[in-house]
């Protein structure tokens, strides 16, 4: 007997929900993880998620790969990063990336982890915006701070690459290139990140 199309449908959509992935590829998604939340005395304000594209969300997808779980492979020309996860799948993130002339590519590891960080300008952005001097010494944690919540600093075999994976107060600059060459993540996403990945993970930046 030939099936109705209604039936095979039907039936297509069941075998997606009992093995738990979407058509896209999407295992799970993380939109209501955004909400304000007290962080080592600090707190966390709301990200307005429903203002960020959905495909920018924290999620599970399929991701195929030859790396371990554990790596970090950040897909610059898409904006995503991926924390990679056994059996196929990794935790996709949406990132911002370095604008145009601050792009890079290359592997790193972890080198180190930092909650709530300094952050200290580099000598040559302070030769760009002056106004920075103040920062010499570094500026203290906060919630203006351009690091964010967290910091995972990225080594190479020349020593420290002064790129980090950081979180950011500038929610609206995920999905765009707007940073001087540091990957940005949402605060959220950067704790649940730096929850995941241990001190000498490999990070791969195409």
């Amino acid at each position: 007997m030939r099936m109705k199309p209604l039936f095979i449908a039907a039936s297509l959509t069941l075998a997606a929900a009992l093995v738990g992935c979407t058509s896209d590829g999407t295992f799970k998604m993380f939109s209501s993880d955004y909400g304000a939340r007290a962080d080592a005395g600090y707190q966390l304000p709301a990200v307005p998620i429903y203002k960020v594209d959905k495909k920018y969300h924290r999620q599970v997808v399929r991701y195929d790969t030859d790396e371990k779980p554990g790596t970090i492979i950040v897909d610059t020309a898409n904006k995503f990063l991926y924390f990679v996860l056994p059996e196929g799948k990794a935790v996709r993130y949406g990132i911002g990336v370095g604008r145009e002339g601050f792009e890079w590519r290359g592997t790193a590891r972890v080198a180190m982890k930092r909650e709530w960080p300094t952050w200290t300008p580099p000598s040559a952005m302070i030769g760009r915006q002056p106004e920075l001097a103040k920062w010499r010494g570094g500026m203290p944690p906060g919630l203006t701070n351009p690091l964010g919540a967290r910091a995972l600093y990225l080594f190479n075999k020349g020593g420290d690459s002064g790129y980090r994976l950081h979180g950011t107060p500038e929610w609206f600059s995920i999905g765009k290139a707007m940073s001087s060459g540091c990957i940005r993540l949402m605060n959220q996403d950067i704790i649940d990140l730096y929850d995941r990945a241990d001190t000498g993970a490999k990070v791969i930046v195409l």
